[in-house]
């Protein structure tokens, strides 16, 4: 039983878990300035900049796909701003046709092309393939001691730890700055504060988080795991702090337990097929949301972000 787990189960929770926290981090801060819907546009935005990366260099390492999300964000950023312009729409309208229409050519892409060979096709690029990212080469616990058996890892798990690893420190390292922008911009510009900058800072930490998992949990399943974990703990506390730990913990306890109903939850009902795990941390995630909205100590608070001094 332990050698199973470790082989098909460990890993795809491990990589779970570190998305979660990964997309947590920066969606605290999305929550309480009211952008958490940047993470929404983030998810559609990557899409087609991943696939054309992907077609133009046949590679599915990392810094291809950041540089192809850059490189589509800044496309959907001249749109925005042509249709503004031209069309004379408001801004919010110019942003939900820009962001649809990517994704729709980031779908017709994958649908035209061949890219099933590494996962990229529309329905991993939708729910992901966290199922798939299991250790072939393990054989027990004791194969996390073995050189050869780590050298086997999926490439998928050293990328998201790094990841998290670097978001996690960013975050300490700029807490300060985050924390006061986050809750008063008016006295962080007195500061000094670069506030523009701050603020990008934190959507090119939620693109990089969005990149990241986007093997794992596909580049829509990632909005429950930037908005659902910080949602549900801003109930929890009125200290930033606790709320970020909070969140992690959430994040932590939906990609686990999403992951085992995931396998197991049909079977215990009587099905005979697993179902998506990105999917299911994501119905999870929603469940924690709606069960703190019903019992969390602050529930009741109805102004949530600049209004609190954190």
């Amino acid at each position: 039983m332990g050698a199973e787990f470790v082989q098909f189960s460990l890993t795809p929770i491990l990589i779970g878990v570190l998305a979660s926290i990964a997309c947590a981090l920066p969606g605290n801060f999305l929550v309480l300035r009211r952008q958490a819907l940047i993470g929404d546009a983030i998810s559609h935005v990557v899409l087609p900049g991943i696939v054309v990366a992907f077609l133009l260099t046949a590679s599915v390492a990392a810094l291809p796909m950041l540089i192809g999300a850059a490189g589509a964000a800044i496309v959907a950023v001249i749109l925005i701003e042509a249709i503004k312009r031209l069309g004379r729409i408001e801004p919010g309208a110019a942003m939900g046709v820009t962001f649809t229409t990517l994704f729709a050519g980031g779908v017709l892409l994958l649908e035209q092309t061949d890219t099933s060979s590494v996962h990229i096709d529309v329905e991993h690029a939708l729910m992901g393939n966290l199922e798939t990212l299991i250790w072939f080469r393990a054989d027990g616990w004791g194969s996390l001691l073995d050189p050869v058996a780590l050298a086997s890892l999926p490439p998928e798990l050293p990328r998201m730890a790094v990841t998290a690893a670097i978001l996690t420190v960013l975050t300490l390292v700029f807490w300060r700055w985050l924390k006061i922008s986050t809750f008063d911009e008016g006295f962080a510009r007195t500061l000094g504060l670069p506030v523009g900058a701050i603020g990008l800072g934190l959507v090119i930490a939620a693109a990089v988080a969005a990149v990241a998992a986007f093997d794992a949990v596909g580049s829509i399943i990632v909005i429950a795991m930037f908005i659902c974990p910080p949602a549900a703990a801003r109930l929890m506390t009125n200290r930033l702090e606790h709320q970020v730990l909070w969140s992690v913990g959430f994040a932590t306890l939906s990609a686990v337990l999403g992951y085992v109903l995931a396998g197991y939850g049909p079977l215990w009902l009587g099905g005979s097929n697993a179902v998506s795990a990105a999917g299911m941390i994501a119905a999870v995630s929603g469940l924690i949301l709606g069960l703190a909205c019903l019992f969390a100590p602050h529930r009741a608070r109805v102004g949530v972000g600049r209004e609190d001094a954190g």
